[in-house]
């Protein structure tokens, strides 16, 4: 069994910043792409930024230049640096990883909300 586990998410003025972490737990996997994704009520899930094994990075438009994605292998864990937050950011972050057969594990979320 593997379970993601996030931590960072809260209440945040716009304009301001919030550290992400995920973090890999139970038995043992080799992990290949760590991602984070969002959700906002009543809108689609959508991609926020994505790291591969190699550390190549991809961002979603609305975020790039904002946010940075980054992983420590070592620890299973995989992170992100959110700064200028804007109120269109809030959602609930989820973090995704997949392993070198391409199955993929999901974290239950972390809410982030952004007041104006």
């Amino acid at each position: 069994q593997v379970q993601l586990v996030e931590s960072g998410g809260g209440l945040v003025q716009t304009g301001g910043s919030l550290n992400l972490s995920c973090a890999a737990s139970g038995r043992r996997f080799s992990i290949n792409a760590m991602g984070w994704y969002r959700q906002a009520p009543g809108k689609q899930r959508e991609l926020v930024a994505i790291i591969t094994s190699g550390g190549s990075t991809s961002y979603g438009d609305s975020v790039k230049g904002r946010f940075t994605i980054s992983r420590d292998n070592a620890e299973k864990t995989v992170y992100l640096q959110m700064t200028s937050l804007k109120p269109e950011d809030t959602g609930v972050y989820c973090c995704h990883m997949e392993d070198v057969v391409g199955f993929g594990y999901w974290g239950q979320g972390t809410q982030v909300t952004v007041s104006s």
